[in-house]
């Protein structure tokens, strides 16, 4: 049975929000979660690139808030269960990241 899920600590942010950052990674304003934009070549690679994370996401019971329009998807991370980033978000954008790339 897990535990329940902790927010990130200020050393875990102190490493790694920099490396998310140097992902493109932004730490949304007034909110404790990290949003990045993707651009694809047409809306079948965009749908694509979703099913995987939406595969992902499934696995790992965290699911993103996202938003598509034709090549573009845009994803916001957070964990609803500690109101803020945890290691799950860490996690999953760092799959996003590599998904995203074709």
């Amino acid at each position: 049975m897990a535990g329940k899920i902790q927010s990130l600590t200020a050393e875990e942010r102190e490493h790694l929000l920099p490396l998310l950052r140097n992902a493109q990674w932004v730490e949304v304003v007034g909110r404790d979660a990290i949003y990045k934009e993707f651009i694809f070549k047409d809306f079948n690679q965009a749908f694509g690139f979703m099913s995987r994370v939406a595969l992902q996401a499934e696995k790992m019971d965290h699911h993103p808030e996202w938003f598509n329009v034709y090549n573009k998807v845009q994803i916001t991370l957070s964990t609803h269960e500690c109101g803020g980033l945890s290691q799950r978000d860490i996690t999953l954008a760092t799959f996003i990241d590599q998904a995203s790339v074709f």
